[in-house]
């Protein structure tokens, strides 16, 4: 996985637009953050803490807790380089959910039949 097809697969979800973060790439829905890109090998997604755990027992490789307070708030931190296009699209949509308003979560359910 890289940066680039990281942005397309953000970018695929509803109402998902592309901001700056103290000057790195993020993706928002309605103005709520679910997803950055702070380094050329890194992303950042929003999960709960239950999600993060899971995922970061499931495949330690890719999926770490983001050092410091921010971890502990479902901030996780995705190894580019060790994860899969499955695994990313995964990840992002549920950092999306996480964040969308329910009426675009209903939309994205929909979408998918």
């Amino acid at each position: 996985m890289d940066t680039m097809r990281a942005r397309e697969l953000a970018l695929d979800l509803p109402e998902t637009v592309e901001q700056s973060h103290f000057g790195k790439a993020d993706f928002r829905v309605r103005n709520r953050i679910f997803v950055s890109l702070p380094e050329a090998d890194r992303a950042v997604v929003k999960l709960d803490r239950d999600q993060q755990e899971m995922m970061a027992a499931a495949e330690p490789s890719v999926f770490r807790p983001v050092t410091g307070g921010w971890g502990q708030k479902g901030w996780t931190s995705i190894m580019l380089e060790a994860c899969d296009e499955q695994t990313f699209r995964s990840a992002v949509r549920t950092a999306w959910r996480n964040v969308a308003p329910p009426a675009l979560r209903k939309r994205l359910d929909a979408s998918q039949i």
